[in-house]
């Protein structure tokens, strides 16, 4: 046997260790590279060769570079970062969102107390017109709030909108390379080795798509691999890919949506089933923390507005002829919407045949809620309404009366559907509308007064007026008290003194006069004090001579503070509660992000442990594969010196 075996072994060993100490050599390199992969050389031994005396070693083959590549844990972390972007990326608009609910002056609650705080002074001063005009300026910067934190709103959606055309954007690009490197992959996967630079390519480019959106990942046979979004729409699939598009919300225009751009044109993805990434944080914000905001300022907008209109209409203003102008509405507010979907059916033009119409009978009862509603499957003929904010559902007709408002059907095709806004854009629109100060109603167009020979203790504490003008214009009511029990009996006169009704009640302490379910011309009185038998009260048409001293609506304007007149609670509580509301989901979007962030952390460590660079381990692989080659030089050297002999041998 001759020095020729020895050499092969020795030069495969140099061969062997290079490509280790090359392999390493590249770790080092790339050990601060994003999405790098450790690689390593995968050495095989060479079959041996068959000899008399056995089979005799013919060193080291290099088989392959493998990368250090774990499918599991580097899935995990794509999902961990999936989940931590949508968080994130919900968590940054809310913060934004609070700051349009401040606590300071410069916020809602504020402004409406000092709107009831002027027309408290004005109940002070009935006659006094800049007591009157305070009032109208307190109006307009309470409409102006409102007008603003609308707006404020619309900018958000616009910001949402632009977050999203630029993700989406985004989306299409990493998806389109993915899809190029996956065609390369597919073509030097037939040469038999793994295109280690490749594959990390791609990882770190679906580690970043699933930061948009989260994203299912399939491996084909042929080293590419599909990617699909909410819940099996394809995005990548081999070399092919399906873009995103930004489009409109079918169900509401001024929302966005993501559709995919497949043969048939746009198709809505739910935003549901998106799972994670910051396209499904920013529509998750658009469609329900953002829509839950509008529809708290819409119900505070559209109550407040209602109530205070209400009232005004009840008072008398200072216009001439004095005592014949009911308060006009100081305020108006948005519109109701009922918007119909996108796919309802249409007519020749494009236009939805079916509509709906809702208009608010009860503003107090305003629910801060948008409404899906649908055809019933239950109860044919009939409609299904669903409250988006808590799932409550009822059936309803056309002219239904649901939550202080009605709704009217025209022409309803099967299948259609319809989103309904009773106060989402209440506070967009909402204005004031006076400008003269002898329009604000301070006047009562009553007047209670005790008779002077009354020997009891009873007064007229409030004098509360539920119609204007009343129910018989001009009338005078004369209440006798006819024993010491609270029997009383009432006549109503005409301004000419002729009989027009009468009736008789018990009056009870703590309770009107007359009694609920009783109506003597559209007003109630609360008395302190005990009347006696013979005690008389007149409510008769306030005099025009009186109308700058008579405070009566005034004072009922100020008690709208106090009382119930948003869904059941007062001004000052409802926008506590939306305070409360907007940072409860603050606080709740900031420990989700918090406790994302943190598992993202926690799986990005664990695929690193597999697969990134330890450059201590690194460098103490440079000394053996070091050594490994001076060993196998040294066996090369020895080759040669024996081959030299060998010919020196021969040619003595």
């Amino acid at each position: 046997m001759g020095s020729s075996p020895l050499m092969d072994l020795g030069i495969k060993a140099m061969s062997a260790n290079f490509a280790a100490i090359q392999t390493t050599g590249n770790n080092i390199a790339n050990a601060n590279v994003a999405g790098y992969s450790r690689q390593q050389v995968q050495l095989q031994t060479a079959p041996g060769q068959y000899t008399g005396a056995g089979f005799f070693g013919r060193g080291v083959d290099v088989a392959t570079i493998t990368r250090a590549h774990d499918d599991f844990l580097t899935t995990a972390a794509v999902d961990a970062k999936s989940l931590s972007s949508m968080d994130a990326a919900r968590l940054a608009q809310l913060q934004g969102l609070q700051n349009l609910f401040p606590t300071d002056q410069t916020g809602l609650g504020y402004a409406a107390t000092q709107l009831f705080t002027a027309m408290t002074d004005v109940a002070s001063h009935p006659g006094d017109a800049s007591s009157r005009q305070v009032v109208l300026a307190r109006a307009n910067d309470l409409a102006n709030n409102f007008a603003s934190v609308g707006a404020g709103l619309d900018n958000v959606q616009a910001g949402v909108a632009a977050q999203l055309q630029t993700s989406v954007a985004s989306v299409n690009t990493l998806a389109q390379n993915i899809a190029d490197v996956n065609q390369q992959i597919a073509k030097l996967q037939g040469q038999g080795q793994p295109p280690n630079d490749l594959l990390d390519q791609r990882d770190q480019l679906i580690s970043q798509l699933a930061q948009q959106v989260k994203v299912t990942r399939v491996d084909a046979s042929d080293g590419s691999v599909s990617l699909f979004i909410g819940g099996g729409q394809s995005l990548v699939l081999g070399a092919h890919t399906t873009p995103l598009k930004l489009v409109q919300d079918p169900s509401d225009p001024t929302r966005s949506a993501v559709a995919v751009m497949d043969g048939s044109g746009p198709r809505p993805v739910d935003s549901a089933a998106l799972g994670g990434g910051s396209i499904a944080g920013l529509l998750n914000f658009q469609n329900q923390d953002l829509a839950q905001a509008r529809n708290l300022v819409g119900q505070l907008a559209a109550s407040v507005a209602g109530a205070v209109n209400a009232q005004q209409g009840l008072g008398l203003t200072l216009r001439p002829p004095l005592g014949s102008a009911s308060g006009p509405a100081l305020f108006s507010v948005g519109p109701p919407l009922a918007l119909a979907n996108a796919a309802n059916a249409k007519d020749a033009a494009g236009n939805p045949i079916g509509s709906v119409s809702l208009a608010v009978t009860d503003p107090s009862a305003l629910q801060a809620s948008d409404y899906d509603l649908r055809p019933s499957t239950s109860s044919p003929g009939s409609w299904q309404l669903t409250r988006l904010s808590d799932g409550q559902v009822s059936t309803v007709t056309s002219g239904s009366v649901v939550d202080g408002m009605r709704i009217t059907l025209t022409n309803p095709q099967p299948g259609d559907r319809f989103l309904l806004q009773p106060v989402a854009h209440a506070a967009n629109g909402m204005a004031s509308l006076l400008t003269d100060p002898r329009d604000v109603a301070a006047a009562s167009p009553l007047t209670a007064t005790t008779a002077a020979a009354n020997t009891g203790t009873a007064a007229v504490s409030a004098l509360q007026v539920s119609a204007s003008p009343a129910p018989t214009p001009g009338a005078t009511a004369q209440i006798s008290f006819t024993d010491n029990a609270g029997s009383y009996s009432w006549q109503l006169n005409s301004s000419g003194g002729a009989l027009l009704a009468s009736g008789s009640g018990v009056w009870q302490a703590g309770q009107p006069l007359p009694p609920p379910g009783q109506n003597i011309n559209g007003f109630s009185l609360q008395l302190s004090g005990v009347p006696r038998a013979g005690d008389a009260i007149t409510v008769a048409p306030t005099a025009a001579n009186a109308l700058t001293t008579n405070n009566g609506n005034a004072l009922a304007f100020a008690a709208l503070q106090t009382q119930p007149m948003v869904a059941g609670g007062t001004v000052g509580d409802r926008w506590s509660q939306a305070l409360a509301d907007i940072g409860v989901r603050v606080q709740s979007a900031k420990a989700s992000a918090d406790m994302a962030a943190s598992a993202a952390s926690q799986a990005e460590q664990a695929r690193s442990s597999q697969a990134g660079v330890n450059l201590d381990e690194e460098a103490a692989k440079l000394i053996q594969y070091q050594q490994s080659y001076q060993a196998a030089a040294k066996v090369l050297q020895v080759a040669q010196t024996l081959f030299t002999t060998l010919l020196q041998t021969a040619g003595a």
